[in-house]
């Protein structure tokens, strides 16, 4: 219906409203996780610039993005490769990456800091992952935050292709797929309810694979498929370029096919259907609610921020786990649920 090349971010449509691609070739990380390479020449809080291949962006010392403020959407980070740590004001902490996800509402406010440690002290540290952020309607813009950690182990991973040959692989992220259903979505998602449609799909076409989307719940879902990887694949036989977005339409199945490996992200939902007022890190419906988020941040910190830096990292030696606000400690499962 419509394709849109890719830049950064990437281009969304209501649920959505922002995603960006991470792809940083980080060198072997020193003692205090950070690189271990000269920073010269780089606007040290402010290195978007990618030079040599990676950037600090917000950190001092170790790569990411120290404490901010959010309120009125949630966030969605799929890391594919390296880790994250995070911390925040509802006091979870969490280390996760290598295939899991976090799922942070952040509602009426929250707090947060995702850094990038790199652990690897005599080998590149390669961080890749995607941030996309899902609205919240207007009755829900002030829920409570909440902090989620799906562990990629949990995912469900759907395969197509005959033994030996070319395969299509699915990782659902959310929404069901051919039966298979991820953890659930936070309790005031707009992804919570089944009935809006919204799924997150990551698809790895081998040379010479084939996949066919299935048609969507309803006919007013949005659906978008972002071929980031390859040099492009025919959708329902028309050539989609690489680093190239395209408006499907859902209300259908949809052939993808590759000659050459292809990797792709699919984002589709349907619309909230209000308006968005956005600044900075708030997003709201109009610019009074805006107003009332920085006022509200400058009274209350929404809750503070409890930690001694505002870049925390974890011990090299953590490993991945997640702390909620309560306390308790979680790590991901030794034995994977994901259907193979």
């Amino acid at each position: 219906m419509q394709t849109v090349p890719l830049g950064f971010p990437w281009p969304t449509v209501d649920p959505f409203l922002f995603c960006v691609h991470h792809l940083d070739r980080y060198p072997a990380g020193n003692e205090v996780l950070g690189p271990a390479a000269s920073l010269a020449g780089r606007r040290i809080g402010q290195d978007f610039e990618g030079l040599d291949g990676w950037r600090m962006y917000h950190g001092e010392v170790v790569p990411g993005f120290p404490q901010h403020p959010h309120r009125g959407f949630e966030t969605v980070t799929f890391v594919r490769r390296g880790v994250v740590d995070h911390s925040d004001s509802l006091g979870a902490t969490a280390r996760f990456g290598r295939g899991d996800v976090q799922w942070l509402t952040a509602g009426g406010g929250i707090v947060h800091c995702e850094m990038f440690p790199l652990l690897d002290p005599a080998a590149p540290n390669t961080v890749e992952l995607f941030q996309i952020w899902l609205n919240l309607p207007a009755e829900r813009k002030l829920a409570d935050p909440h902090f989620s950690i799906l562990w990629g182990e949990d995912l469900p991973v759907v395969r197509h292709g005959d033994a030996g040959g070319p395969v299509a692989t699915v990782t659902v992220i959310a929404g069901e797929l051919e039966g298979h259903r991820p953890p659930g979505a936070p309790p005031a998602s707009w992804a919570a309810d089944p009935d809006h449609d919204v799924a997150i799909w990551h698809v790895v076409l081998d040379a010479g694979a084939s996949w066919s989307l299935p048609a969507a719940r309803h006919d007013d879902t949005v659906r978008v498929i972002y071929c980031f990887e390859g040099d492009g694949m025919s959708v329902d036989h028309e050539h989609l370029d690489g680093s190239t977005a395209a408006v499907l339409d859902a209300t259908g199945p949809v052939e993808l096919s590759a000659v050459g490996p292809v990797e792709c992200l699919v984002l589709q939902g349907r619309p909230i259907g209000q308006p968005v007022a956005q600044h900075g890190p708030f997003v709201m419906n109009d610019e009074a609610g805006i107003r009332r988020a920085f006022e509200d941040y400058r009274r209350t910190g929404f809750g503070g921020w409890p930690w001694p830096s505002d870049e925390p990292v974890h011990p090299a030696d953590a490993g991945r786990f997640a702390r909620r606000p309560d306390g308790r400690l979680e790590h991901p499962p030794t034995t994977g649920a994901a259907m193979r």
